[in-house]
């Protein structure tokens, strides 16, 4: 059994508050929950307006099925327009 954490810091320019921030933070991490079946949640910046940090986490049976999911999900990540990805690291364990 492998357990893949995929950690990614976004910065949200058009956030001028936090309601703004949750309108794009929500339905991205609720179209990563239903399409790639992974847990994800905001876990760092929760009272900043430009910036969030997001944990997305799986478990798999080897290593090499948790590396294609989480490149898969990094890449859906990576193609939103209303933010920037600025940090991304992977864990496995």
């Amino acid at each position: 059994m492998v357990i893949g954490l995929l950690r990614v810091r976004l910065h949200i320019p058009g956030a001028d508050s936090l309601k703004d921030k949750r309108a794009v933070i929500k339905p991205l991490i609720h179209r990563l929950r239903t399409s790639h079946n992974v847990a994800v949640g905001e876990i760092d910046d929760q009272d900043v307006w430009r910036s969030a940090v997001l944990a997305v986490a799986t478990v798999y049976a080897n290593r090499a099925q948790v590396e294609s999911l989480l490149v898969k999900v990094a890449k859906e990540i990576a193609g939103g327009e209303d933010y920037e990805v600025v940090e991304e690291m992977v864990e496995y364990l």
